[in-house]
């Protein structure tokens, strides 16, 4: 493997324009690097032609749209959707900022497993051991980004979906704060209630790049850069909901430790896995099945299925929902009280390293994904970075929550810890 390919891409932009490397030669090498593990990973669906000339490639989850390509989702209902008319505007923040899509890559049916497999495309593999998952939805991402067949590049998060597959392929990934990112172009489009938890947020090898090309994807809208000395950091090993296993722990700890963090759990926080659960399937799930019905989606992947199996218990009538908003702000007001202590909290990512393949939706597995959960509830953003690893060698991350609006202090402190503890290494093949 090429050392340029493990670079960051803010260091693969700097050595195109100081001509030290052709962007010729550049995307050639991510190419062959695509064509080399992606029979092992299957992390990416398409591979896409770059004509003009560009700085830095990048890679686009198959459920965001890139202009003249056919975005998917993995369901059977958009298999044979019309091309996109234009790029999404996130991906075309980044072409404007010199970058160019290399290829897109693989998740679940309709966006909904922690792991990335469906009907059309099959099931991504993770490149540190191919028979576990990458983690989903955003998996096809992190297992091409951690096999640098991809600097960086965009998924999305409603549950988890980049923090868990960043955590299970040892790179790095932030959550913005909810809404703050444009989410236009996404397939199926942010609708309803669920604007409330979802963001497409950037994944990367290297938190530079986070740091980076955070504020281009931000647009308009000011990164805001304060002050980030003598942080406040606190940190937690368990939720109260599912006890994360002994690997887990000792890489949380070893992180606060580094940092001087001292330990405290936001309050309310036992409460985000039924909360999550209940917001997402008032109607037990009804909505999705017609959904999927109406787009064509006849056949559904076991992963999805079994997702909508867990939405049945938590249906609920017209006054069920609304005492559940009622609880959301309850939960919200109540987790918000962390931030008059600390600037920062750090915890699992979830509650163990990647699993095998097609264990995540089983009953006693489930709510260790309650971790990323959480902040999809209070909106915060949440940044993820690998801290360690198990002793069968699965990366272990670290996951790192601050107050609204303050991605800069989220991305400082991974950056210490990465600095720290390494952050990405590179698989063994």
């Amino acid at each position: 493997m090429k050392d340029v390919l493990t670079l960051s891409a803010v260091e693969q932009s700097r050595l195109v324009r100081d001509g030290k490397i052709s962007w010729e030669d550049l995307f050639a090498e991510h190419r062959s690097r695509i064509a080399e593990i992606n029979p092992s990973i299957n992390a990416v669906v398409e591979s896409l032609p770059v004509t003009e000339p560009a700085q830095f490639p990048f890679s686009v989850k198959d459920s965001i749209e890139i202009k003249g390509h056919r975005a998917t989702a993995g369901t059977l209902g958009y298999r044979n959707r019309p091309p996109a008319q234009q790029d999404a505007t996130l991906v075309a923040r980044l072409r404007a900022a010199g970058g160019a899509p290399i290829a897109r890559t693989n998740l679940p049916d309709l966006l909904f497993a922690f792991e990335s497999d469906n009907l059309i495309f099959g099931r991504t593999n993770n490149p540190y051991d191919l028979s576990r998952t990458s983690g989903g939805s955003s998996g096809g991402e992190a297992a091409l980004i951690a096999a640098c067949g991809s600097p960086m590049g965009l998924g999305s998060d409603a549950a988890g979906s980049v923090r868990l597959p960043a955590h299970f392929c040892g790179i790095a990934a932030i959550k913005p704060t909810s809404g703050r990112l444009d989410r236009t172009g996404h397939v199926p489009p942010a609708s309803g209630w669920i604007e409330q938890v979802w963001q497409i947020g950037p994944m990367a090898r290297h938190v530079s790049d986070l740091i980076g090309f955070l504020p281009v994807l931000l647009g308009h809208d000011r990164f805001y850069r304060g002050a980030v000395h003598n942080l406040r950091i606190g940190y937690f090993v368990d939720n109260g909901i599912m006890t994360p296993d002994s690997d887990t722990q000792r890489v949380v700890r070893d992180a606060a430790k580094s940092l001087g963090a001292v330990e405290a759990r936001p309050c309310g926080i036992e409460k985000s896995y039924d909360l999550e659960m209940g917001f997402l399937a008032p109607d037990g799930g009804d909505g999705l099945r017609e959904f999927l019905r109406w787009i064509g989606s006849n056949r559904t992947h076991p992963l999805l299925d079994g997702w909508l199996a867990k939405h049945e218990p938590y249906r609920t009538d017209l006054a069920g929902f609304a005492r559940i908003w009622h609880e959301l702000d309850e939960f919200r007001a109540q987790m918000s009280r962390i931030w008059t202590e600390f600037d920062a909290i750090l915890s699992p990512v979830a509650a163990f390293p990647a699993l095998p393949h097609g264990k995540s939706v089983d009953d006693q597995v489930f709510p260790g994904f309650s971790y990323t959960m959480a902040y999809n509830m209070t909106g915060w953003p949440a940044a993820v970075v690998r801290c360690g690893e198990s002793e069968e060698g699965l990366p272990i991350g670290v996951q790192i929550a601050t107050a609204p609006q303050r991605e800069d202090i989220a991305l400082t402190v991974a950056r210490r810890l990465e600095q720290t503890f390494g952050g990405w290494k590179p698989p063994a093949f």
